[in-house]
């Protein structure tokens, strides 16, 4: 079901493809290991597209992916990902937000180390085009982020977190992968609880 005008749903689609997943010719792939998102674009998917994706998961990390594998679908949304990049600026603020979410969503990390001082939402993006594409949609919304080469964004201080908590927000059961060497929580939190705690520890 081709569509002639963005929206909520068509947009979120798209951005979770280009920024988790795979579009080709000849399949869409998207891939996570948080269910509800995998939810979100499964359930995008049904305005357009009817039969049911492919399941599969990485055991060893836990990673899901699902998967439609048509000719006509793959060329026609590979298309319009190339239009979404294009126009999306142009686009009004409430898709402008979707888009945003989707790719804190997918490329996001909450930095919350309290001993370090460290309170920052990061974005990673080996295109740094989009990264610039990102910066400039989230001055839109009056949140000051830098772009730090070669492959991040960078959201931080204290008035900057509370604008993306309330104009943008990570989407709920949204984790961080608590089997990150790097992680210092060793459990999976919500992005969208460690934010709330981040900006909580500013009045300490």
């Amino acid at each position: 079901k081709k569509f002639t005008q963005w929206n909520k749903n068509n947009v979120s689609l798209l951005a979770h493809l280009i920024f988790d997943g795979t579009l080709n010719r000849m399949s869409c792939i998207y891939s996570n290991r948080n269910k509800s998102l995998l939810n979100i674009v499964e359930q995008s998917m049904k305005e357009i597209y009817n039969y049911e994706p492919k399941r599969w998961i990485n055991k060893e990390t836990g990673v899901l992916r699902i998967s439609y594998h048509n000719v006509a679908l793959g060329a026609y949304l590979q298309q319009r990902s190339k239009d979404l990049l294009e126009n999306i600026y142009k686009l009004p603020k409430d898709l402008k937000k979707e888009f945003i979410k989707a790719f804190f969503d997918d490329e996001g990390c909450m930095d919350y180390r309290p001993k370090q001082n460290r309170r920052q939402i990061m974005g990673y993006q080996k295109d740094i085009s989009i990264l610039f594409l990102i910066q400039k949609l989230l001055s839109d919304f009056e949140i000051e982020s830098r772009v730090i080469k070669p492959n991040e964004v960078v959201i931080s201080k204290k008035t900057n977190l509370i604008k993306f908590q309330e104009k943008i927000g990570f989407s709920a059961g949204v984790k961080r992968n608590e089997n990150r060497s790097n992680s210092i929580w060793k459990k999976p939190l919500e992005k969208r609880i460690l934010l709330e705690q981040a900006i909580l520890s500013f009045k300490i």
